[in-house]
C-alpha cells in the first residue's frame, strides 16, 4: 500500500471514530478535529469556551501536532493550566493543499501515538 493510500485510510478512520463520538456520526472537518485535539491537550473537558479561547485551543493543537516536525517546542503551563509553545522553526510557505496534507499527516501521527488508530 502506498504512503498516500495509507494516510487516506488512517485519516478516514480518524474521521469515523471522532465523528461517531463527538458529532452523532456527522463527519467532522479538519478544523473540528483540530479543536478537539486542543481540548484534549488542555485537559478541560465539558467546559463552555469563549470564542477567543476556541481560537487558542486550535493554536494549542496546531503547536502540539507540529511539535514532532520540529516547528514548535513545549515551553510551559501558565497559572490557568494552558500549555504554551515556542516557535523553533518557521513553517515554510505552503499552498492550501500542502497545509491540509501536513495537518492530516500530523493528526494521523497524533492518533497513532494515542493508540486510537493503527
Amino acid at each position: 500500500m502506498s504512503r498516500d493510500e495509507q494516510l487516506k485510510q488512517r485519516w478516514e478512520s480518524v474521521i469515523n471514530i471522532l465523528s461517531i463520538r463527538f458529532s452523532s456520526g456527522e463527519d467532522l472537518d479538519l478544523e473540528g478535529i483540530i479543536y478537539l485535539i486542543g481540548v484534549q491537550e488542555l485537559g478541560k473537558i465539558n467546559v463552555a469556551f469563549k470564542k477567543d479561547e476556541k481560537v487558542n485551543l486550535m493554536h494549542i493543537a496546531i503547536c502540539r501536532l507540529l511539535e514532532p516536525y520540529g516547528y514548535y517546542e513545549f515551553d510551559y503551563f501558565d497559572n490557568d493550566g494552558w500549555p504554551h509553545y515556542k516557535i523553533k522553526e518557521e513553517l515554510p510557505p505552503l499552498k492550501a493543499g500542502e497545509q491540509s496534507v501536513l495537518m492530516k499527516e500530523a493528526i494521523v501521527s497524533y492518533f497513532l501515538e494515542k493508540e486510537l488508530i493503527d
